[in-house]
C-alpha cells in the first residue's frame, strides 16, 4: 500500500528491498565539520516510530546529530511482503542498521534504544562496538515475559492473531486502557497518540511481534561488558513499567559491568513521555561525562 511519507522525513532503501523511513535533525553549530559532530539514533519500541520523539528535538539536537529511524514494518518503514524471502533475525534487522550509517556516512552513534528498540540497540552494541559511541537503554526488558506476551495476545491464541484481527490502533488502543500502559492521561494527547500508532501497517506489527516473542538477548549482557561498551552505557529505568520490573532493571545493570543506572518514577512503561526532562537530563549528563 502506497503511503505519502510525511514531510521532513526520507527512506533509506536497503539490499535486503526494504526501506527504512529516517528523521534528521540538526541545529548544531553549522560551522562544524561533520567529522565533529556527534549522532544520536533513537530506535523507538514496539508500536513506536519517529514522530513519537518529537518532544525530545529541541533539547537534543542543538547538541547532537539525532536521527529517529522507525523499525522495521512500523511507521513509514516497508512491511515485507507475503512469501518473500526477507527474515526476521539479528543478522537482517541489525545489518540493515549498519547499511543505514553506511549510506550516510556515519562512522558511530550514540545508540538511545526505548523499550523493544533498546533490546535492538543491545544487540547491536554486542555484534558492532565500532560503531557504538555509547548505548542508553529506556525502560528496556532483555526479554519479554510470558504474562506480559499473554496480556498482548488479548485472548487471542498469540500476539500476532490479536494485531491482525484488531488491526495496530485497535490492539493499541486496548492496550492502552491497561494501568500504566500510555505515558501521558491528556485527551488531546491520547487522541493523538492513537492516530499515530494506528499508521503502524497492521501486519508489520504483526511481523515483528513473531519475533519478539522469541528474543532473548541477555546473552550480549557479557558481550558488551567484554567489549568496553558496557562503560558507554546508561540505563534510564522506569520503577513503575508491567514490561520490565524495576527489580529487573536492577539486575540489568549488575549484568552490565561498568553501566550507569537512573531510576525513574514515571506513570508506567513510557518514561520518555511523561518523564522526558528527566530522562533527558541524564542523557545529558551522562554523555558530558564521557567526553570528558
Amino acid at each position: 500500500m502506497s503511503r505519502t511519507l510525511p514531510p521532513h522525513s526520507e527512506l533509506i532503501k536497503h539490499p535486503t528491498g526494504q526501506t527504512t523511513r529516517i528523521i534528521i535533525d540538526d541545529f548544531t553549530p553549522p560551522w562544524l565539520p561533520p567529522e565533529q559532530k556527534q549522532t544520536i539514533l533513537i530506535q523507538p519500541g514496539f508500536g513506536r516510530h519517529a514522530d513519537f520523539w518529537y518532544h525530545w528535538i529541541p533539547t537534543l539536537a542543538t547538541h547532537y546529530r539525532v536521527i529517529r529511524r522507525d523499525l522495521r514494518g512500523h511507521g513509514y518503514s516497508s512491511v515485507p511482503d507475503v512469501g518473500s524471502s526477507y527474515t526476521y533475525n539479528e543478522e537482517t534487522i541489525l545489518g540493515e542498521i549498519v547499511d543505514l550509517l553506511d549510506q550516510l556516512g556515519i562512522a558511530k552513534v550514540h545508540f538511545l534504544g526505548e523499550s523493544t528498540g533498546g533490546m535492538v540497540g543491545l544487540a547491536f552494541a554486542a555484534r558492532y562496538p565500532e560503531r557504538v559511541s555509547s548505548l542508553i537503554l529506556c525502560a528496556t526488558p532483555t526479554h519479554l515475559p510470558p504474562e506480559f506476551i499473554e496480556l498482548c495476545s488479548m485472548g487471542y491464541g498469540s500476539w500476532a492473531e490479536a494485531v491482525r484481527n484488531l488491526g495496530s490502533r485497535g490492539w493499541m488502543e486496548a492496550l492502552s486502557k491497561e494501568p500504566g500502559s500510555i505515558g501521558q492521561t491528556d485527551s488531546e494527547y491520547t487522541k493523538w497518540w492513537l492516530e499515530q500508532v494506528g499508521v503502524n501497517p497492521s501486519e508489520g506489527l504483526a511481523l515483528y511481534a513473531e519475533w519478539l516473542s522469541k528474543l532473548d538477548v541477555s546473552v550480549f549482557q557479557d558481550e558488551v561488558s567484554r567489549n568496553g561498551i558496557g562503560k558507554r552505557t546508561l540505563i534510564l529505568a522506569p520503577t513503575s513499567s508491567r514490561m520490565t520490573g524495576i527489580e529487573d532493571q536492577r539486575s540489568y545493570s549488575g549484568k552490565v559491568q561498568g553501566c550507569k543506572i537512573v531510576e525513574i518514577g514515571g506513570r508506567g512503561h513510557e518514561i520518555f513521555v511523561d518523564k522526558a526532562e528527566a530522562c533527558q537530563g541524564a542523557l545529558l549528563d551522562f554523555l558530558k561525562k564521557l567526553e570528558e
